[in-house]
């Protein structure tokens, strides 16, 4: 996961390569200001995700279907 603080909703050719299939989480609080709270809101979201691995979300259904 890549957590780019401060409001962009950018990568700016930070770490590109790396960030390929990284899951992106954007917030508005600035770096000081990033608390445990803000990590944890990072961490809840990247948990609500379906992860389909090049799969469409239809395939996945039917995957997960008995």
């Amino acid at each position: 996961m890549i957590i780019r603080t401060g409001g962009e909703r950018r990568l700016s050719d930070f770490l590109l390569f790396e960030a390929a299939y990284a899951e992106l989480f954007f917030t508005d609080v600035l770096w000081p200001d990033f608390t445990e709270a803000t990590l944890d809101e990072a961490l809840a979201v990247y948990g609500r995700r379906q992860r389909r691995y090049g799969r469409t979300s239809e395939q996945v259904r039917a995957v997960a279907a008995p």
